[in-house]
């Protein structure tokens, strides 16, 4: 596939999302994620003001289901996303079931492979299973303990392992993420609010620079 550049909208309040989105698209990026944060704090309520405010936007969100599949995605489906996301430890009939409501709906799966003890075949399994995409994904909690660990720790062996499109995250420079097509990964991920050089951007104050950041993260990506 093409590359794609998605953001994730990693904050706790919908209305600075909205302009950390709006900013984002103004700077060329295709997907825009409520990400786990933003969903807890604003329910599926955040899903839904995103759809509003971007109707033709691909909208990811990222309630990292484990049980309850079809209903948790039925529920995302109807608020406006187009792609959930699944983690690979959950029980396989939960994997199933978000395929399922996801076909039913017309929405994607992207199957997250964070904590699992064998990555490549739960990356494996979860293709076997009908997801579209797989998530490397290295956690933040993981990376506080352990600073040396990275998506590179893996990612090549999932990427060789299937036959489905793949997206590293976790703790990835901004130079690290616009080169992840080169490695397999064309499905490029950036958190926000981005911190770059301890510097933490926010729209209300830093709008213009981080959408230069951003825009020169989608031309790498794009033209990579």
């Amino acid at each position: 596939m093409k590359p794609i550049v998605q953001i994730s909208l990693d904050l706790t309040n919908i209305q600075e999302a909205i302009e950390v989105a709006k900013v984002a698209v103004e700077a060329g990026v295709d997907w825009l994620e409520a990400g786990t944060p933003l969903l807890l704090a604003e329910g599926l309520h955040a899903v839904e003001e995103l759809r509003k405010a971007f109707p033709n936007h691909p909208i990811v969100a990222d309630l990292k289901t484990m049980d309850g599949g079809y209903l948790e995605a039925e529920m995302m489906a109807k608020a406006g996303a187009t792609h959930v996301v699944v983690m690979g430890v959950a029980h396989p009939a939960t994997i199933r079931a978000v395929v399922r409501a996801a076909k039913k709906y017309g929405i994607e799966v992207m199957g997250d492979i964070l904590a699992a003890p064998d990555k490549v075949e739960c990356a494996k399994m979860l293709e076997a299973n009908g997801v579209d995409y797989v998530i490397v994904h290295t956690g933040f909690d993981e990376r506080g303990e352990d600073t040396e660990r990275t998506p590179f720790d893996h990612l090549r062996d999932v990427v060789g392992a299937v036959n489905i499109p793949v997206q590293a995250v976790g703790g990835l420079s901004i130079d690290q993420a616009a080169q992840m097509p080169k490695h397999g990964a064309p499905l490029v991920v950036v958190g926000a609010p981005l911190v770059i050089d301890h510097q933490e951007f926010r729209p209300s104050t830093n709008g213009e620079e981080l959408k230069a950041i951003l825009r020169n993260l989608v031309e790498r990506v794009k033209n990579s």
